[in-house]
């Protein structure tokens, strides 16, 4: 049981739930997201995830592993690049902002918050990733897609992110490895 799509199968079933069509899985080992539709690998993207362990707990910063859906898709019409504070467009793009203030990751483009799905693991209590806010979502930092990161989320370039938020639809799976 190698393949993703099969690991998704199988905890769909131990959950009681039936799988999306679509799935997106995440390799932090790698650094990379494939997208996959009925099965079949459509596009292959270099990502970031954090710089910490993963990790499922609260605090840790750790991008968390297991089954998640997304829960929350943001951004819809804003151009690439458009900078984001409480998941809210500023109306500027991050080469709009002072040097210092573009420092951190931010979040940019837009978002596809997801919500765990394995109770004890990703979902609930101190391991929730939704009341984390772990997202997917653009970065103004995209020459350092391909290495470690984040502060837990799942970071992608402006026009990938805008491409695959095109593809995409809340209730979709991720699969985080």
């Amino acid at each position: 049981m190698n393949s993703p799509w099969e690991w998704v199968k199988q905890t769909c079933i131990r959950l009681g739930i039936k799988p999306a069509d679509r799935i997106l899985v995440v390799r932090i080992e790698t650094q990379t997201l494939q997208f996959y539709r009925a099965g079949e690998l459509v596009k292959s993207h270099v990502i970031s995830t954090s710089k910490r362990p993963p990790s499922n707990v609260k605090d840790s910063l750790g991008t968390p592993r297991g089954l998640h859906v997304i829960a929350e898709r943001i951004g819809a019409g804003q151009p690439p690049g458009m900078v984001f504070k409480a998941r809210v467009p500023t109306g500027k793009h991050f080469s709009e902002l002072p040097d210092a203030d573009q420092h951190p990751n931010l979040i940019t483009s837009r978002i596809l918050w997801l919500r765990g799905l394995e109770p004890g693991l990703n979902a609930g209590a101190n391991v929730d990733t939704y009341d984390r806010y772990i997202y997917i979502h653009g970065t103004n930092h995209e020459d350092r897609l391909g290495k470690p990161q984040s502060a837990g989320c799942v970071l992608m370039s402006n026009r990938e992110i805008v491409e695959l938020y095109e593809e995409v639809r809340a209730g979709d799976f991720v699969w985080i490895e």
